[in-house]
């Protein structure tokens, strides 16, 4: 991990990911304040508020992740940062939410393309070797911003406003696109699947599909991880429903628990840094049972009504987001290392569309769930799917590492993307 901090092109990108990840926290807290408090938006309006950010992702993924493969990833994040400083500048003098939703979605849609070419990038500047743990890392960070970044947007709400916040926050994007101008270029190196000159966008996005489809751990842990997260999000969202039916809850309680989980994240993601030869696949399952367990008990003390949930709310909280850490980051940092670097951006554009379409789906799922059934069932049922979930895994551990069908090589860098 040591050579990690030595690599500058690797410190100078999670640099800007961290102050980014800041920033989108100020934005998140502000306009949940200025819609939902200051324009007294019915709960369906501020649900759309959610929405507009998440579903550029689902829908334009794939999309964002062939153009972050043929253009050049730095500028592209750049553009995206700097156009995203102006869109959020125009949040502060909003006047309707339409033209909340409206800019919600612009700034959605430039994430979409950020994303992709960030994680193209990190290929280019981070050996294999450091792979993993350049992931871990990277989770530790997003951990760090959940836990600090609403207590940064809520204190400088409260003194100076939601609408000045937007000002903060559109300094942010702009402070990240300076850093991100001081990111180096990747090494050259020869690589056997380049993407072939005058290639159709059909023709890169079919690519980028039969890639996914051939390697059988991908293919396997993307099926994993959206249906655990799509599970996962159907109890998440119903959390504070849950916290309801407690009779002696502290009103405090849920924040408690989100910065439990915000811990449990970081933690995890501290230890798979400092030990990144790790198998992803068992850790996988681990984490898909651990969340399984969690929410159960968490459903079984709520049912029973027990006391002290100041102190088993965070601790079990703690341990999800141990386990959450524990699914998520050994795929991507695997995704990263088998993924050649010239489809990185294809093949991370469609994972970041599975995903974000199971947290859009999810709650959908979980309300409509907890209003037929009640809510301490819906988390049973949750924990149940999981844990079913992990045991099918196990049982069909041998086929998944028996091998994958496609032989594609991992290099840091290729001839296309010296020059990204």
């Amino acid at each position: 991990m040591n050579r990690l901090w030595k690599n500058r092109g690797y410190v100078t990108l999670i640099s800007a990911q961290a102050i980014s990840s800041i920033g989108d926290w100020l934005s998140i807290i502000a306009i949940i304040t200025l819609v939902g408090l200051k324009w007294e938006a019915t709960p369906f309006e501020v649900s759309l508020v959610f929405l507009c950010l998440a579903l550029p992702m689902a829908v334009f993924g794939p999309i964002a992740g062939m153009v972050a493969d043929r253009w050049n990833r730095k500028t592209l994040m750049i553009v995206s940062d700097v156009v995203r400083a102006g869109l959020i500048l125009l949040l502060a003098i909003a006047s309707s939410l339409w033209m909340v939703y409206v800019t919600l979605l612009a700034v959605g849609i430039f994430s979409a393309v950020f994303i992709p070419a960030k994680n193209g990038k990190l290929k280019e500047v981070v050996d294999t070797d450091d792979m993993k743990a350049a992931m871990s890392i990277s989770s530790m960070i997003e951990s760090s911003t959940k836990i600090l970044g609403p207590l940064v947007s809520g204190l400088l709400v409260a003194l100076f406003g939601a609408q000045q916040v937007f000002f903060i926050d559109s300094a942010t994007f702009a402070i990240s696109a300076l850093i991100l101008i001081f990111v180096p270029k990747a090494k050259a190196l020869e690589t056997a699947e380049q993407e072939k000159p005058g290639e159709s966008f059909k023709q890169s996005f079919l690519l980028g599909v039969s890639f996914l489809t051939s390697n059988r751990f991908l293919m396997t842990g993307l099926i994993l991880v959206g249906v655990s997260l799509l599970v996962l999000q159907s109890a998440d969202s119903q959390l504070i429903v849950l916290i309801r039916e407690l009779t002696q809850a502290s009103p405090d309680l849920f924040g408690y628990l989100v910065t439990g989980s915000g811990l449990g994240m970081f933690t995890a993601g501290f230890l798979l840094a400092k030990k990144a030869d790790y198998n992803a696949y068992p850790l996988m399952l681990l984490g898909v049972a651990g969340m399984g367990g969690c929410f159960g008990m968490m459903g079984v003390l709520t049912s029973y009504d027990f006391g002290y949930s100041i102190i088993w709310g965070p601790g079990l909280g703690f341990i999800a987001g141990f386990a959450a850490s524990l699914t998520f980051v050994p795929f991507q940092a695997t995704v990263q290392v088998d993924t050649p670097v010239h489809m990185t951006g294809r093949v991370f554009g469609v994972i970041n569309s599975v995903m974000t379409t199971a947290t859009i789906i999810g709650p959908l799922v979980g309300g409509w769930i907890a209003t037929q059934i009640g809510v301490v069932p819906t988390f049973l049922i949750t924990a149940g799917l999981l844990v079913l979930l992990s045991i099918i895994g196990v049982l069909t551990k041998r086929i998944v590492e028996r091998g994958n069908g496609h032989g594609s090589t991992s290099e840091r860098g290729t001839p296309e993307a010296a020059s990204r």
